[in-house]
């Protein structure tokens, strides 16, 4: 029978040790080992939902908001590399589309280091502002609006960690992407470009404190559906938006952050996105979760850098195959 300290353990809230334990991926083969000593009852049991379901659904991307000392030159490298667009740029930030179902904004922030994402904004349904509200703060939650005159809604809020989490009306730059950009990039492409599309938000790793409570807040508040969870992370659909990996990190340091963003796109070659990539001089870290090689594993994807220093995994992943990537690391005994 598992003792109390197992429990804690499992749910993220036991000694430095779960540090170690809750890594990326840990018990992907197999439970009772050296990297997943948990059996798997106690690795994948369930908490107590962090509060009652509110029964809305996660309707589309909104944004995504990174931070970074050189946004024009971020911007410039997805444009020629992604094929994303640009929708505005006002000296301090550019606002671009990744595809028809989501927008990126690139905020200037000279301190910066390197490129940072400091929060996500997402669509719900059904919308109406005070009944969003109160369910908010039924909840414990402390909304803080944000509204424009042009029709748009939102509220932040702040998830267990503090992330910033915006939930938001179809009224801004969801509406927006209905119609072609038409804004032109002062700053050249840095190469050639791609042929390439993104069509899908393959996933966000997101780092929490304590994984399971994540998921639970994020399932319970916005709808995003659970397809396993292994021992040392959850994966999460969001809606027909894409996908998340939540991941343990140290359960001592309330933190989270998104270490790296995973795109699909279209049209997918192996061998030639490779090419493409240190053609231009870029890096092509082959990931493929699994120890596969790529040409015939189920997940297929590369690692590289953007100008401002961010981990961009590129995949094979769509909306059609969207469960590639929980299906090559679900451990074969939660199949």
């Amino acid at each position: 029978m598992p003792t109390r300290r197992d429990l804690l353990r499992a749910m993220g809230l036991a000694t430095p040790f779960t540090a170690r334990l809750f890594a990326q991926g840990k018990c992907r083969d197999g439970y009772k080992t050296a990297a997943c000593p948990l059996s798997e009852a106690v690795a994948t049991a369930p908490i107590k939902p962090l509060f009652a379901p509110t029964g809305w659904k996660t309707t589309a991307l909104e944004h995504i908001t990174f931070r970074m000392p050189y946004y024009q030159k971020e911007a410039a490298f997805y444009i020629a590399l992604m094929g994303w667009k640009l929708r505005s740029d006002d000296g301090k930030q550019a606002v671009l589309d990744i595809g028809p179902w989501g927008s990126a904004i690139f905020q200037h922030a000279p301190a910066e280091k390197s490129a940072t994402v400091t929060s996500f904004a997402f669509v719900i349904e059904p919308w109406n502002a005070k009944t969003i509200e109160t369910e908010l703060r039924n909840r414990g939650l402390h909304p803080v609006p944000e509204n424009d005159d042009q029709g748009f809604e939102s509220f932040h809020v702040k998830d267990p960690d503090g992330w910033n989490l915006q939930l938001c009306n179809g009224n801004g730059l969801a509406k927006a992407r209905k119609t072609p950009p038409a804004a032109r990039s002062s700053v050249p492409e840095p190469f050639r470009p791609t042929a390439w599309h993104t069509v899908w938000l393959d996933h966000f790793s997101f780092g929490a404190s304590n994984y399971k409570e994540s998921a639970s807040f994020y399932s319970n508040l916005l709808g995003w559906k659970e397809t396993y969870d292994e021992g040392s992370q959850h994966e999460l659909t969001i809606g027909d938006v894409g996908d998340i990996l939540i991941r343990g990190r140290n359960p001592q340091k309330r933190t989270a952050h998104i270490d790296h963003i995973s795109f699909g796109i279209s049209p997918w070659d192996t061998d030639g996105v490779k090419r493409e990539l240190e053609n231009r001089g870029l890096q092509a870290r082959i990931d493929t979760s699994t120890a596969d090689e790529i040409h015939v594993a189920p997940y297929k994807s590369y690692h590289t850098r953007t100008p401002n220093g961010f981990n961009l995994q590129i995949s094979c992943v769509t909306h059609a195959n969207r469960l590639a990537l929980p299906n090559a690391v679900k451990p074969k005994s939660a199949h």
